[in-house]
């Protein structure tokens, strides 16, 4: 692998852009290229770091890794896709960081085969705050089972569906689905509160997203921490856990 890694984009819709940002400025990384669904006249380049863009109605994956070289591939783009590239990336043993929030079943038990061959991290929320919410949430609900717990999830108003954070967030802390309270608001990136209420006592656990650009830190942590691992399906928890023992036997030492 070169110094820098060398990373393909796809998907660029908002968050698209705002990770493009993050990816296409950050010098550990060198993003060669973005692909969207279909080719746009007088769009070639990301304005802000003039990464190419190219359309995938003209160029399939396998020519575009071939054209254009990449250690890894981010996909911030639709759940089917990863059917699309998953084998030249499991023939090339590309790396995936994937931020898809909607993947079914199938697509999971996909990704987790093609770690058999290569490096995949897939987080419903590519946060790294969201994530860190994720394990602490968890680790109280193991101290305090007894408490009621809720959570509620805001976003803005165009987006349809219920976070698929919001669904991650209530299957690791095992309550169901009608404890997840959604609203739709002008002006919300993205928020998700876990309360739990105790005796006499309230617990909130709350993550904001100011802006998408989040997304692209969040990218950049796990494509860094990816890189350092063994083949394989890895979560963000995964990545994260494995700091946190690090840091504890570095204590432990001192």
């Amino acid at each position: 692998m070169s110094e820098k890694i060398r990373v393909g984009l796809i998907g660029y819709g908002r968050a698209g852009k705002a990770v493009a940002n993050v990816l296409g400025t950050d010098p550990r990384f060198d993003l060669r290229w973005i692909a969207r669904r279909h080719s746009q006249e007088g769009e070639q380049t990301h304005p802000e770091t003039e990464t190419p863009i190219v359309g995938l109605d003209r160029l399939n994956y396998g020519e575009l890794f071939d054209r254009i070289p990449v250690d890894a591939i981010v996909d911030f783009s639709r759940p089917e896709s990863i059917h699309s590239y998953g084998e030249e990336i499991r023939k090339r043993r590309i790396m995936l960081v994937s931020a898809i929030s909607a993947y079914e079943e199938n697509d999971l038990e996909y990704a987790r085969d093609l770690g058999k061959d290569t490096r995949v991290l897939c987080s419903p929320n590519i946060t790294l705050g969201i994530n860190f919410l994720l394990i602490s949430s968890k680790l109280l609900r193991k101290i305090a089972p007894f408490a009621d717990v809720e959570i509620v999830e805001q976003h803005f108003r165009e987006k349809p569906e219920i976070s698929g954070t919001a669904f991650k967030l209530a299957e690791t802390l095992e309550v169901d689905d009608d404890r997840v309270t959604s609203l739709r608001l002008g002006g919300i990136v993205g928020h998700h509160e876990v309360i739990f209420g105790f005796p006499y006592q309230t617990v909130r656990l709350i993550h904001d997203s100011i802006r998408r650009e989040a997304f692209g830190t969040g990218a950049a942590f796990a494509l860094e921490h990816l890189a350092k691992c063994d083949k394989g399906f890895i979560t963000f928890d995964d990545l994260l856990l494995k700091l946190m023992r690090e840091l504890v036997f570095e204590a432990g030492e001192e």
